[in-house]
């Protein structure tokens, strides 16, 4: 059986793992909300995009048709 120092040792090290995988999980929230945050961006940006260039292209449209000399 093991002797009362190495089961001390072992519970330190859990403790430490416990505490490490708390930090994990922690962060590992963080970035889920970072990656939330930058895909709601991403979205507004590319129905923004979409729309700047439904505008260019209605522009475009309106301009007269340049007849090329041939």
């Amino acid at each position: 059986m093991a002797s009362a120092s190495q089961m001390e040792q072992l519970v330190e090290r859990v403790e430490r793992l416990l505490v490490r995988y708390e930090e994990l999980q922690r962060t590992n929230e963080l970035l889920a909300e970072q990656v939330d945050l930058l895909t709601q961006e991403r979205d507004s940006l590319k129905s923004r995009l979409a729309a700047a260039r439904a505008r260019v292209e209605a522009l475009l449209e309106r301009l007269p048709e340049i007849k090329s000399a041939a």
